[in-house]
This record gives C-alpha cells, sequence and structure tokens, in this order.
C-alpha cells in the first residue's frame, strides 16, 4: 500500500470509530508498523487534519471533517459491494485486503452498502503461489517457473510466460503461454507445488498471445453472463 493509500486508510479508520484507537490497532488493521503509524499521523496533523491524542492514548478525528464523496449512483454502489464483498470467495488474500480497504471507502460515500452480505464460500485452501507477486509478474510480463502436478499427478517443471488469472468459485487458473509446449497452457493454481518468479521477461509479446487466446479459447474456459 502506497503511503497516499494509507493515509487515505487512517483518516477513514479515525472517522468510522466510536472510541479512541491505539497507535497498534491502526498498525494491526493496515499492517504496518507502530512507528509508521506514529510518523503518518504526525504527518497528516501538520496537513492541518483535525486528529487530536498522542502516543500511548490513542486518536480520534474530531468531528466534522469530511473527505470528498465517490460519485456512483445507487446501483453501481451495490454492484461495487457486493462484487468487493466475493472477492473473498478467490483465495487471493492480496485482492481480499484491498477489497476491504476499497469497501471502507466506498461504505463512506454510500452508507446503505454495508447492508450487503455475501457468503465467503470459495477457495478451500490458499494457494501455494503468491498471488500478488503473480499479478505483478502479469503486468510486468515477467517469466515464472512453476512445478506443476496435473490431474494425474504427473509432476513436471515449466518455465512460463503469465497472461491472465481467471477466478473460479473453487479455484483460480493461469492462462500462460508455456515453453515446454509451446503453446497457451491453463494451470490450475491448486496444482502449483512451486511457483518461482524469474527475472527474464517478455515484454511486448503478452497483447498477441491475449488476443490469440480470446479467439480461439475464452470461450471454452469462461462462462460468464454477458453485462
Amino acid at each position: 500500500m502506497g503511503k497516499t493509500s494509507r493515509f487515505f486508510e487512517v483518516i477513514q479508520l479515525l472517522r468510522q470509530a466510536s472510541r479512541p484507537l491505539r497507535a497498534q490497532e491502526l498498525a494491526d488493521q493496515l499492517e504496518v508498523s507502530k512507528r509508521t503509524i506514529y510518523r503518518d499521523i504526525a504527518t497528516l496533523q501538520s496537513m492541518q487534519i483535525p486528529i487530536a491524542g498522542e502516543p500511548g492514548i490513542g486518536y480520534v478525528m474530531r468531528k466534522g471533517y469530511d473527505l470528498p464523496p465517490i460519485n456512483f449512483d445507487v446501483d453501481e454502489a451495490d454492484a461495487v459491494a457486493v462484487g468487493l464483498s466475493l472477492v473473498a470467495r478467490t483465495g487471493d488474500l492480496g485482492l481480499w485486503r484491498a477489497a476491504r480497504r476499497a469497501s471502507r471507502k466506498l461504505v463512506e460515500a454510500s452508507p446503505g452498502t454495508s447492508r450487503l452480505v455475501t457468503s465467503s464460500w470459495g477457495v478451500g485452501e490458499t494457494p501455494a503461489v503468491d498471488m500478488a507477486a503473480l499479478r505483478a509478474a502479469i503486468r510486468s510480463e515477467n517469466k515464472i517457473a512453476l512445478h506443476y502436478k496435473d490431474v494425474h499427478d504427473h509432476l513436471s517443471q515449466r518455465i512460463v510466460w503469465p497472461l491472465i488469472l481467471i477466478y473460479y468459485v473453487d479455484t483460480a487458473m493461469l492462462v500462460a503461454w508455456c515453453e515446454l509446449r509451446r503453446d497457451l497452457r491453463h494451470f490450475r493454481l491448486d496444482r502449483v507445488e512451486i511457483c518461482k518468479f524469474l527475472d527474464a521477461d517478455f515484454i511486448g509479446q503478452s497483447e498477441a498471445l491475449v488476443a490469440t487466446w480470446e479467439a480461439t479459447q475464452k470461450h471454452d474456459t469462461v462462462s460468464t453472463q454477458d453485462l
């Protein structure tokens, strides 16, 4: 989380709190050190954000401080709220934490969305793959090395070019170009035993591969209702 986003989160947590929050409580929720919270509070106070309190006692936000609203209509806000809740089903802990942060921002702008609840049932076990790092590899077009066990429990080692993540209700699937097979392949992340992120890249080649997948395989891989 960037510093600006963290500042926003500190403000949101203090505004929504019904009592003073200690630095350790804020640190636990934002997954940073207590010292970082002390620095953030001092910075926000220097920016004339009306935060009262001190280390060891707790912090409160003085009433009357408002943030700019998010411009969603009611149905848009409801749709986003439900979508954020469903992120918990993916097994991607990084996305889940981001969704919780986004939900706090959304509830601030559209309080009624807090009444929308979804089941967290979905992926049974967290994959061995670092999902946040995998999403980063897709964005940066960096190759990864997989130890992959197929449906027949045959283990193989692959160098792949990660292209797309598909989140199903029971698992997530990676669409990638496989150097071993010289073709597009689909890898269930719950069958990945080891995943190593490599320095080697395939920059500039993902767009054409994604277009090929969309033209030839997407209809067989993903079944979704047109919006």
